[in-house]
């Protein structure tokens, strides 16, 4: 599928109530815009009923397959009762996967609204939940496989976009040589981590595991989008809930893991990869604003973006990177 630069230009209010009426919802015509740049997503309130979430899907970035591999998942987890906000099965054939034209076809799914709030990970007790809850998930993610979505590998989250970003003219000319550098160097030092950790299994993942897709309420936490889920290693659903220096870093391991255990082993030479997913993670993320540039929401959004001091800091946040790479992980006696 290829991609639209613009693909939301014809996505307005009477598209997103049209998109609802085919499904069988009438909303009182209340929309709020919820933050999110990949997609579009919109909190709709109804005639009867509680407000729902519809997401219309980026034009050209997932397939039709690898949406429902997605939805796939999450059902599984929903089934297991393990708190993830599945779609709706709406129409006369009960689809989760709907279609609208509106001078153009737009994809979308509707969702329950879940309210909650940010996890507050340093109050006692929270990280363990957190690893309980995580620990459910891969022991779900872990039963089969993904056959439609890619997975976190050096390949598809460092060596594609790094070289994207140097064939579309995004870092200065007088840098793009020393981003070219840095970025190999910090490649290499990725496939030294993966080499260390060695045999990785790669399960099913919520991937893209940060706070701001978790809301918490009394009865714990929960993830509210899967849109981002791959294949990869379990610490990329991991590592970004640790913060901190490095006893920090080992004790809110400690706590997480003491959580996550109970349900599903977990592989201690993964910790090899913490720093080397962060890695990726950094070059994946200035990829997708530059992927993105075109599409008018993200100018506005990353405004420091494809500035002089912008890439400056990107090539010492690497270097930084390769160091933290080739020091000791977290836990190196037991490893």
């Amino acid at each position: 599928m290829t991609e639209d630069n613009t693909p939301f230009f014809r996505l307005d209010p009477d598209c997103i109530l049209t998109a609802l009426e085919s499904v069988g919802l009438r909303s009182d015509g209340r929309l709020l815009a919820l933050n999110s740049y990949e997609n579009r997503v919109y909190q709709v309130g109804m005639e009867d009923g509680p407000p729902v979430v519809v997401k219309f899907y980026r034009p050209g970035r997932w397939s039709d397959g690898a949406i429902l591999e997605e939805h796939a998942f999450v059902q599984e987890l929903a089934e297991a009762e393990i708190p993830a906000v599945a779609p709706l099965s709406l129409g006369a054939d009960g689809t989760l996967l709907h279609y609208v034209q509106q001078g153009a076809e737009f994809r979308f799914s509707v969702f329950p609204r879940q309210g909650g709030r940010t996890p507050e990970l340093d109050k006692e007790g929270s990280l363990e939940w957190m690893g309980r809850f995580i620990g459910r998930i891969h022991a779900i993610g872990a039963l089969k496989a993904f056959t439609q979505r890619p997975s976190v590998d050096v390949e598809t989250f460092g060596v594609e976009p790094s070289t994207y970003l140097l064939e579309h003219d995004f870092i200065p000319p007088d840098l793009q040589e020393v981003y070219r550098g840095v970025v190999e160097q910090a490649l290499d030092g990725v496939r030294r981590c993966y080499g260390r950790a060695g045999s990785v299994t790669a399960i099913r993942l919520h991937g893209d595991c940060h706070l701001g897709n978790v809301l918490w309420t009394d009865d714990g936490p929960h993830f509210v989008d899967f849109d981002d889920s791959r294949m990869g290693p379990a610490m990329q659903d991991i590592w970004m809930l640790l913060s901190g220096e490095r006893n920090e870093m080992i004790a809110q391991l400690n706590d997480f893991l003491a959580g996550y255990e109970n349900f599903h082993d977990f592989n201690m030479r993964e910790i090899y990869l913490i720093e080397a997913l962060r890695t990726l993670r950094l070059i994946h993320y200035s990829a997708w604003i530059a992927r993105r540039w075109q599409d008018p929401a993200f100018p506005i959004a990353f405004p420091w973006f494809n500035t002089q001091r912008y890439w400056q800091d990107r090539i010492l946040e690497l270097r930084e990177q390769v160091a933290l790479m080739d020091e000791q992980p977290l836990f190196s006696g037991n490893c």
